[in-house]
């Protein structure tokens, strides 16, 4: 079989437990788990995870990294973890407020290769459930260290309403918390380096303090308030499907799609894509065979597929690893979205530093 006839991976959820999780994602989400132990995220997309589809079934997506290489991982290198995860959460409770650093903090100081950059697309959400995201005004390291000690820094974050739909952004340096009541679907950078200032004086799963991390927060944050609210998103139509784009950073775009049962065709620009069916389950295909995806199960199209069709009732979230910005503009202006508003539309996401 040829590169470019690749099916579809049907990728196996890991579960992990949290303190702040509940029962949504073995209830609502159908992953095979037990609803009373506190499940607070299924990791969909991962480096781990097992293929159960096809003549690779059993297989992680490391393993295929190596035997695949960049027909699997596109511009990535294959060498390397697979550079994006995405997660279905479960917020029962509120999350620690943390913070995650960037590439090069993350390679001088951690000695890994990526930092965390990630973003969020609201799944479902309770009346009056919220986010911190970000400072109410700028701050500098001075006060935030003088307010953890004293126990102010609710003070400085700013809270922010959420609703089913809702997509926010948050590069490295963000300070942030995942509120109680929230279910979401996250994509972000491939790493594991997250640094809490603040736990809600809550105890661990040991009856002690979960370790706080104020130092290596206070060298990564970044200190200004520039991070209003939810993302303003583009909506178009193209061969037959909506496309509501949410996210378009650099390491990953994330987009909404509906294309009914006729489907529709998207092309890959030779990057790997994540496919996470919703609600009413989808098929997805290339030149390699169709695959069915049940709702709330995740396929992966190979990087070397140059299309794939997605087709079922209801949508899917999509996120696409190294996107091509360029081509996405190009088919965003094809397709009636004026240079106008696609500009305003990435500047949300350019001009963003990550700290050093």
């Amino acid at each position: 079989m040829t590169a470019s006839a690749l099916a579809p991976l049907v990728l196996s959820p890991k579960l992990t437990a949290a303190i702040w999780g509940g029962d949504a994602l073995v209830r609502r989400y159908g992953k095979a788990g037990d609803a009373a132990a506190q499940l607070g995220e299924s990791w969909e997309c991962w480096d781990r995870n097992e293929v159960t589809s096809g003549p690779d079934a059993g297989d992680t997506l490391a393993e295929l990294r190596a035997s695949l290489g960049r027909a699997l991982t596109g511009p990535a290198d294959p060498a390397q973890i697979f550079p994006v995860l995405t997660k279905i959460i479960d917020a029962r409770k509120p999350l620690s407020v943390q913070v995650h650093p960037g590439d090069a903090y993350a390679q001088r100081v951690e000695q890994q290769p990526f930092g965390k950059t990630e973003c969020w697309v609201i799944l479902a959400a309770e009346p009056g459930a919220e986010l911190v995201l970000g400072w109410t005004r700028d701050t500098d390291r001075a006060e935030v260290e003088r307010r953890i000690g004293d126990g102010t820094l609710g003070e400085l974050l700013r809270r922010v309403p959420v609703a089913a739909g809702d997509a926010f952004y948050l590069p490295a340096g963000t300070v942030h918390a995942i509120g109680a009541g929230i279910q979401l679907f996250e994509t972000q950078q491939a790493s594991d380096l997250t640094y809490r200032l603040f736990d809600w004086n809550r105890l661990g799963a040991d009856g002690k303090p979960r370790e706080l991390h104020v130092a290596k927060s206070l060298d990564v944050l970044d200190y200004r308030a520039t991070f209003p609210g939810a993302m303003r998103q583009l909506t178009w139509t193209e061969a037959g499907a909506e496309r509501t784009l949410a996210i378009a950073d650099t390491h990953f775009t994330v987009e909404r799609v509906r294309a009914g049962a006729a489907g529709a065709e998207f092309v890959t620009d030779g990057r790997p894509v994540a496919v996470l069916a919703t609600h009413d389950g989808a098929t997805i295909a290339t030149a390699g065979g169709p695959v069915a995806l049940r709702p709330w199960e995740t396929g992966l199209v190979p990087a070397a597929a140059d299309v794939f069709t997605f087709a079922g009732a209801g949508e899917a979230l999509i996120a696409r690893v190294a996107p091509d910005l360029a081509r996405l503009r190009e088919r965003a202006l094809a397709n009636g979205i004026g240079a106008a508003a696609f500009d305003a539309f990435a500047t949300q996401f350019s001009g963003v530093s990550q700290p050093a």
